[in-house]
């Protein structure tokens, strides 16, 4: 994800990826003439049925070997526990590269890459972002054994991608060295919070901070077809010096850097554990002026190098053991609605989620779509200075 989106989008993450694009330009191409059953092709397959069953699809993952993505930090809705899960259930090596990178930094390696062994087999992109490499022409139709359970605007027909985890914008503040943390998008605007205030990323290339604008837009009269209140926001709180540049991490905040950060709830609420251990008191709150939600979506590479890896990681992500780990990681899963009928959630960790009232909405492809533009076009401007 996001929405467009960094895991956590950061202007160094980027320059990795352009660095390790050099550096892979020589990569071979993959075979994949071995990630076949029944001389079916893993690589062409729409589903795990139609390659002859899981057990053929996690043999040819397990020929394999390997698994490769990007922008995949562990700290992220808990990607660490899915990571190592994967691993040990099947075997297979995940190799992520440039954990910090952002939605557009995975989908620049693809088409950088194509047809490289370095190519990420599989993506996590904000919405827009996954909107955005299906229209061209990048993504794989594959659909997982939960697909039917995958609420209806949430996923693309073709099974191209589709929404895994999400939650909603949120204020995490640093309540030790903030006297009095914000609830609310009209607070930030506060003079106490001089300095004080940073997205995780760059909006026009980070889905939280996409998403961060976007919320922004809400609780200052925008609506899903009008962000621009949102970069007028940030303009003010820049005008007025209480945004800062500094992109939000855990070291940041840590260090003082950014107390209070616009962010995922699920990030947020992850970090106070974190956090608390380390003696900060970190709060999280939901603000109810700017309630934007939004999932992260997963799709296949169309040149997956690793292409029945690829698929056999989807189906783990949308098992019900993947799906209760996003949830241990304050995130909310696609599935989340399906799972509670059939009394395979996690009940205790669902118990946690930060409290939210209201039913979500989203955007539909052609408002992100707008939203992506104005922001491009006028994000700089907002900021500069």
């Amino acid at each position: 994800m996001s929405v467009s989106l960094p895991r956590t989008a950061v202007l160094r993450g980027s320059l990795a990826v352009v660095a390790a694009l050099a550096l892979s330009a020589c990569g071979a191409a993959p075979d994949n003439a071995s990630a076949s059953a029944d001389g079916k092709s893993a690589a062409t397959t729409a589903s795990a049925a139609a390659f002859g069953g899981m057990d053929k699809l996690v043999a040819a993952a397990k020929k394999e070997g390997t698994l490769h993505a990007i922008a995949l930090p562990r700290d992220w809705a808990n990607y660490g526990a899915l990571i190592d899960g994967f691993q040990k259930k099947y075997g297979i090596k995940v190799q992520v590269e440039n954990p910090d990178a952002a939605s557009q930094d995975e989908i620049n390696a693809v088409t950088s890459r194509k047809g490289q062994d370095r190519a990420p087999d599989v993506l996590d992109l904000g919405s827009s972002f996954a909107l955005s490499a299906a229209r061209q022409g990048l993504l794989a139709p594959y659909k997982v054994r939960g697909f039917a359970d995958i609420p209806e605007g949430q996923k693309d027909a073709q099974g191209r991608w589709y929404n895994d985890y999400g939650g909603y914008i949120s204020i995490g503040c640093d309540a030790k060295r903030v006297k009095q943390c914000p609830a609310t998008f009209a607070d930030l605007l506060k003079p106490q919070y001089k300095g004080q205030v940073a997205l995780n990323g760059n909006p026009t290339k980070s889905g939280s901070a996409f998403a961060g604008v976007y919320a922004a837009a809400l609780a200052n009269g925008g609506s899903f077809d009008d962000i621009q209140p949102g970069l007028d926001f940030f303009a003010k709180m820049k005008k007025n010096g209480n945004y800062t540049p500094v992109e939000s991490t855990p070291a940041t905040v840590e260090k003082g850097e950014t107390p209070i950060s616009i962010d995922w709830d699920y990030l947020n609420a992850g970090y106070a554990d974190e956090f608390n251990s380390k003696g900060l008191n970190w709060k999280v709150t939901v603000p109810n002026d700017g309630r934007f939600a939004q999932y992260y979506s997963q799709a296949i590479n169309k040149d997956a190098p690793h292409p029945a890896a690829a698929r056999l990681w989807e189906e783990y992500l949308y098992s019900a053991e993947g799906q209760n780990l996003w949830l241990k990681g304050y995130a909310r899963p696609a599935l989340m609605a399906a799972m509670e009928k059939a009394g395979t959630l996690d009940k205790a960790a669902a118990a946690k989620l930060p409290k939210v009232s209201g039913t979500p909405a989203f955007p539909t492809e052609a408002q992100q779509s707008k939203a992506k533009t104005v922001l491009a076009e006028g994000w700089g401007k907002a900021v500069s200075g």
